[in-house]
């Protein structure tokens, strides 16, 4: 018998649009050769999978999930090919039990996740099984898991745009329901405001330097003294810091206050301390 080899079921995944356990299992029954794989995949009525993979898939949904200990987080994003079907609550339950194993396995990539265990199957099996029941080619194109003290979610539109955002908790209960309250706000803030960074110290220098230069080329147009220069340019960079960064931006329900400051508000109430360490915001079809 032939060796089942990595290309030879790249190949078949190719020509059928079938799983990549599936194509294995394919190739090892029809010992190795191609033709014969493709007709076992039909048999098992994987051709109308094969049919769909061609496809565009350009609709879908964002979903974010949290652990029950609020200490890690999944958002992924699945694609299908219509608003119709994206909008579906069957299709949307497939999406949660894929966020779920991605919470549980941790993988490293999107390969691992497919190859995951939920419940009982894989999450390649999972979305073989979405095809065939809502009869359209769905895709799932890429995830993020996130650990921390904290971690809440937000998902705006149905399943437009969902966003997780981390926190390092001191003396505060991340499962009560005042945090999980404040922690939705902030990920709903994210999800609103699209910031660049959580604050300024994680901004890549490369966007600051860039931003600078800007200010600096429009500064020098005022034909002011460099001094002056220096001063609209800085004035402008930190306008940029309060427009971009989330911890400094006015935070949209109740825009006298900044992130910042909603977050020291809730954390003196609660009796601990929270910071916002980071987020992963996915916008549908981005």
């Amino acid at each position: 018998m032939a060796e089942i080899t990595a290309s030879m079921v790249k190949e078949l995944r190719e020509m059928t649009g079938a799983g990549m356990m599936e194509c294995k299992k394919a190739l090892t029954e029809a010992e190795g050769n191609l033709e014969a794989a493709v007709d076992v995949l039909r048999t098992r009525g994987l051709a109308a999978v094969a049919k769909k993979a061609g496809r565009a898939t350009n609709e879908g949904t964002i979903m974010a999930l949290v652990s029950e200990d609020a200490t890690k987080g999944a958002v992924l994003e699945l694609n299908c090919e219509t608003d119709f079907v994206g909008m579906n609550e069957k299709f949307k339950a497939y999406a949660e039990k894929i966020a779920q194993a991605a919470i549980a396995a941790n993988p490293a990539d999107l390969d691992a996740l497919k190859a995951a265990d939920a419940e009982g199957e894989t999450v390649e099996e999972v979305v073989t099984d979405a095809i065939h029941t809502l009869g359209e080619n769905i895709q799932l194109s890429r995830f993020a898991v996130v650990e921390a003290g904290a971690v809440s979610s937000y998902i705006h539109g149905g399943g437009k745009i969902g966003v997780l955002v981390t926190f390092d908790v001191d003396g505060i209960d991340a499962t009560s329901a005042d945090f999980a309250q404040y922690g939705r706000d902030v990920a709903m803030q994210v999800a609103a405001a699209a910031p660049v960074a959580a604050n300024r110290e994680s901004i890549d220098p490369a966007i600051v330097e860039h931003e600078k230069s800007i200010y600096m080329a429009q500064a020098a147009e005022s034909g002011k003294p460099e001094a002056i220069q220096e001063k609209m340019a800085t004035g402008r960079l930190e306008k940029f810091y309060k427009e971009n960064c989330l911890t400094e931006q006015a935070f949209v329900k109740n825009p006298d206050q900044t992130v910042s400051q909603y977050t020291d508000e809730v954390a003196q109430k609660l009796g601990g301390s929270i910071k916002i360490t980071g987020y992963k915001r996915f916008a549908l079809g981005e």
